[in-house]
């Protein structure tokens, strides 16, 4: 296993509402110092959660909203933050609440998922729901948000529109399709 680089100083050279750019000096094995800069949660980053909603053994949920970063409206799943001492799989179930109108009455902690982990300390929890009923609870969205579906078997025309570009929800989705088939609960 390779020794990971002396950490020689820490520093957050920028900061805003959402965001804090920590400056993070190292010296490598090798004697190589290098200075990086990254993305830090701030505050405390309880982390975030992705769900991946089956409505049957085929199908998915996904949702459509405005994303800032892209500057257009984008399909993905639903998503959000973990509150301060929320449970993930409760945090998974109240996202897709607020998110798509369903609440889930199983649930199953899939995977981790990092967006960048060359410069974002951010991780999202992918998680499974099933057995959905309809339960709906006000978010924070600014308007409401445009429910879809997505086939399972039809995955790879996912990344062909144009309104999807979430990598780690492509990831999330395949890797429950893969789960899925695992268990025999669902075939191509």
């Amino acid at each position: 296993m390779r020794q990971k680089p002396t950490v020689l100083a820490r520093e957050i050279v920028a900061s805003s509402r959402l965001f804090r750019v920590e400056e993070v000096q190292l010296r490598f094995a090798n004697g190589v110092e290098r200075t990086y800069e990254r993305l830090v949660n701030r505050g405390s980053g309880y982390g975030a959660v992705m769900v991946v909603a089956l409505v049957d053994s085929e199908h998915a949920l996904l949702v459509e909203e405005y994303c800032v970063g892209t500057d257009n409206y984008q399909v993905s799943l639903p998503k959000g933050l973990i509150e301060p001492g929320e449970d993930v799989l409760l945090a998974a179930n109240r996202e897709l609440k607020e998110e798509a109108g369903f609440g889930a009455r199983q649930l199953e902690h899939v995977t981790e998922l990092t967006l960048s982990p060359g410069y974002m300390t951010q991780k999202i929890q992918v998680v499974l729901a099933s057995d959905l009923y309809p339960e709906s609870l006000p978010g924070d969205e600014p308007e409401p948000l445009r429910v879809d579906r997505i086939n399972l078997r039809e995955l790879s025309s996912l990344v062909q529109q144009e309104q999807f570009s979430e990598g780690r929800a492509l990831a999330a989705l395949y890797l429950v399709r893969d789960l899925l088939i695992q268990r025999g609960a669902f075939a191509l």
